[in-house]
């Protein structure tokens, strides 16, 4: 694959508090394909006649796989929603247990992690949907559901789960749903699917991880640069399943220092024989979203809220003494 940003000299630097910077990384990560800003556009009008919306989240990243737009919508339009945490199986379960107090502490916000794959957790979902309308269960007021989600986070696996029958394509790349499609469940409750989507303008460091979990695509970024944050947080916030996948390193060592060992440790070398860090940084991407590593999660509830904008303090206006 074609280099499209620098190689990193060093890896990100650890943030106050706890937790990844990953500010100093010199590279940008834009993708935003044609189809989904008319899927945007649909998603948008289909809301509005929704009564609940499922939010596929990827458990690994569950703020960053979050669709900010559609969360203002929902608001906007005072739409419950469930959201689905997918993948639990690979992420972190103490992890995935405070995200899940978050977010069902929210106003009108159901939560519950599963793995799509699994018939018996899938069943959860629409159970879970009555809860939060109550009353919408006849052919008269029928449950009109909305789901939605990024790309790549296990939404058309989970549609063909919860459907019992092939009605998504699957694939292990973002972007293969390319437009809206609605599917009958029983004659009181009906279900619009759609492509998965971003939003244009995306921070840099939920860029990074939704890359690190395959949410993006790959053409968008450079392995080597997202392996390179990766395996600093890993470093930061995982030692230990990073020295019993990869083995020991020295103290103080950062994410490229990882990448590095790796391609010598597995005698990645390029042609001339020095170590070849594409190949090791592909290891660490593919061994991570493999789960091959451990079950891991990028992000905390605390982390998130130490890194919001905190408001500003109301300015004086009277009089000093």
């Amino acid at each position: 694959m074609a280099r499209r940003a620098r190689r990193l000299k060093r890896g990100p630097r650890a943030a106050p508090g706890g937790g990844t910077c990953y500010g100093s990384l010199h590279m940008s990560i834009e993708w935003f394909p044609g189809h989904m800003l008319a899927a945007r556009k649909a998603a948008m009008e289909t809301m509005r006649r929704t009564d609940v919306v499922i939010e596929v989240l990827d458990a690994r990243v569950p703020h960053s796989s979050c669709n900010p737009d559609f969360e203002k919508l929902r608001r906007e339009n005072q739409r419950p929603a469930l959201k689905v945490l997918n993948k639990a199986d690979l992420a972190d379960p103490e992890r995935t247990r405070r995200w899940l107090a978050e977010l069902n502490a929210r106003p009108g916000v159901g939560a519950i992690a599963l793995s799509a794959k699994s018939r018996g957790e899938v069943r959860r979902i629409l159970p879970a949907c009555l809860a939060l309308a109550p009353g919408r269960t006849t052919p008269a007021r029928p449950l009109r559901m909305l789901i939605l989600g990024v790309p790549n986070a296990g939404k058309s696996t989970l549609m063909n789960t919860l459907l019992n029958r092939r009605v998504a394509k699957v694939g292990d790349e973002p972007a293969i749903t390319k437009s809206q499609m609605r599917h009958e469940i029983g004659p009181s409750m009906w279900l619009v699917d759609t492509p998965g989507m971003l939003w244009p303008g995306l921070a840099q460091e939920v860029a990074l991880k939704l890359a690190a979990v395959h949410s993006i695509g790959r053409n968008a970024y450079d392995d080597e640069s997202v392996a390179v944050a990766l395996a600093q947080y890993l470093l930061d916030d995982y030692p230990e399943q990073v020295t019993a996948r990869f083995g020991a390193l020295p103290p103080g060592a950062d994410g490229y220092a990882l990448i590095a060992a790796i391609a010598q440790r597995r005698s990645l070398v390029v042609k001339g024989g020095g170590p070849d860090v594409g190949k090791a940084a592909s290891v660490v991407l593919n061994e991570f979203r493999a789960g091959v590593v451990g079950r891991i999660t990028l992000e905390t509830v605390e982390q998130v809220a130490a890194r919001r904008p905190r408001p500003s303090p109301p300015t004086s206006t009277g009089r000093g003494g």
